[in-house]
């Protein structure tokens, strides 16, 4: 069984690094005249996944905007994922989870395990109780051939009091917030290659999100220190920060970047939502490459 790392480098070789999100706001239905509804959000996620087709190998289901219609969200999000992965599109799903014990173990096995109508490829943690809260998803997702990107530093201007806080405790005492948790998640993908005997230097299965409008010297990172982690990065479009700025923000760590767009290629309806994505993905393939 290959691993969630190995796959995503086989995306990158294949198609590249742009991961379109699937974030069905209620303004950007009616902008694609569709209803405000759990239907409305179906159609919406099929069409970009019809428009990414060949330009984008990786997509980003928005959990909250089906949640908001409930079971029938839910009904929503289970069609778009599975045309997303027959499709043979890598999903991950935006859900930021995070508990204790069991509470956890079950987010992820929700997810996570092959088979379930919410099957994604990886999925979004919030490390907020403690990158260790989160060892039995870790455990799960390594059994199952999966990935998961734990949060570190936000696009949300509010998150910088917090990541940028200094710890008191730990492998990372003295750091900041946001810099701690990518040393932890550096030992989850250590120990995950000894277990299976990995080659050094592979890129891992467990990642971070790391917001491009934020910069990693705002949290005290440098590129050496996200050494062989898939990188999750929200911020470009919408949020400010430009497909541009890959390679100035993450240097040597720029082709292990996943770079996601949303709202900034779904605004203003269908029409010519695939030219801006293909020229999104030929931008980002020019940055990545450099």
């Amino acid at each position: 069984m290959s691993t969630f790392g190995e796959r995503l480098e086989t995306v990158f070789a294949r198609v590249g690094h742009l991961c379109v999100g699937i974030d069905p706001h209620p303004f950007l239905l009616e902008q694609w005249d569709l209803p405000v509804s759990a239907r409305g959000a179906a159609e919406f996620g099929l069409q970009v996944l019809q428009g990414a087709s060949g330009w984008a190998g990786i997509v980003k289901p928005q959990v909250a905007f089906f949640e908001q219609y409930g079971s029938a969200g839910y009904a929503a999000l289970e069609q778009v994922i599975a045309a997303a992965r027959d499709a043979g599109s890598t999903v991950i799903a935006d859900a930021k989870r995070g508990d204790i014990g069991s509470s956890v173990h079950a987010y992820g096995a929700a997810w996570l395990t092959p088979g379930s109508p919410l099957e994604v490829d990886a999925l979004t943690l919030s490390p907020y109780q403690g990158v260790g809260s989160l060892k039995t998803v870790f455990a799960l997702a390594r059994a199952t051939g999966k990935g998961a990107f734990v949060l570190a530093a936000t696009s949300n201007p509010e998150a910088l009091e917090v990541q940028s806080a200094r710890t008191r405790t730990g492998p990372g005492a003295g750091q900041a917030v946001a810099a701690s948790i990518v040393e932890a998640m550096r030992l989850v993908n250590d120990e995950g290659q000894r277990e299976a005997a990995g080659v050094s230097g592979q890129l891992g299965s467990f990642g971070v999100v790391l917001g491009a409008n934020r910069g990693l010297d705002a949290v005290d990172m440098t590129p050496s220190m996200v050494t062989r982690l898939p990188i999750l990065v929200p911020g470009f479009g919408e949020q400010g920060a430009s497909l541009s700025d890959v390679r100035n923000l993450f240097g040597a760590a720029a082709p292990q970047v996943i770079a996601n767009l949303g709202r900034s290629l779904a605004r203003g309806g269908p029409a010519g939502f695939a030219e801006r994505l293909r020229a999104a993905a030929m931008q980002l393939r020019t940055v990545i490459d450099q």
